[in-house]
């Protein structure tokens, strides 16, 4: 951002900065996920079967907060890798339960090391009070925005 074309009616406004640094720290984990041949739709989808174990399609989506055609997108491209398998839900024959496996396991840890990385490039200039200031504030700010 080369702040001396920039209006300061801009510079001057949180919601623009936000807005400017979030498409920069989406370029940085993109490409982060790309040179490891993957997709932060792939991160989320892993992420969320880690820390919640098997859940259907939708419950994928929602906690993940990807839409439900991409989801299905990314569990085809994460099966096709053999990352996660589907199995018909015992309870519903109409879902599909996705569970992740032992390569899928793997492979969220190399993604999580490719995620670090980029997080580590995109705060570089702050420190680790600053990061975790920042965190709080941006925590707030989505809790507020989502309640609505």
């Amino acid at each position: 951002m080369d702040e001396q074309q920039t209006p300061t009616a801009l510079t001057q406004l949180p919601s623009w900065l936000l807005t400017q640094s979030a498409a920069q720290a989406h370029r940085i984990v993109t490409e982060s996920f790309a040179a490891g041949g993957a997709r932060a739709y792939h991160f989320r989808l892993l992420a969320t079967l880690v820390e919640f174990g098997p859940a259907s399609q939708a419950e994928l989506g929602r906690r993940s907060c990807i839409d439900r055609s991409d989801v299905v997108a990314a569990l085809n491209e994460l099966e096709g890798d053999g990352y996660v398998e589907r199995s018909p839900d015992p309870a519903d024959a109409r879902r599909n339960i996705i569970t992740i496996t032992t390569a899928g396991k793997r492979q969220y840890k190399r993604l999580t090391n490719l995620v670090g990385k980029a997080q580590e490039e995109i705060f570089a200039p702050l420190s680790a009070t600053d990061r975790a200031r920042l965190t709080t504030i941006l925590t707030k700010l989505l809790g507020y925005h989502q309640e609505l």
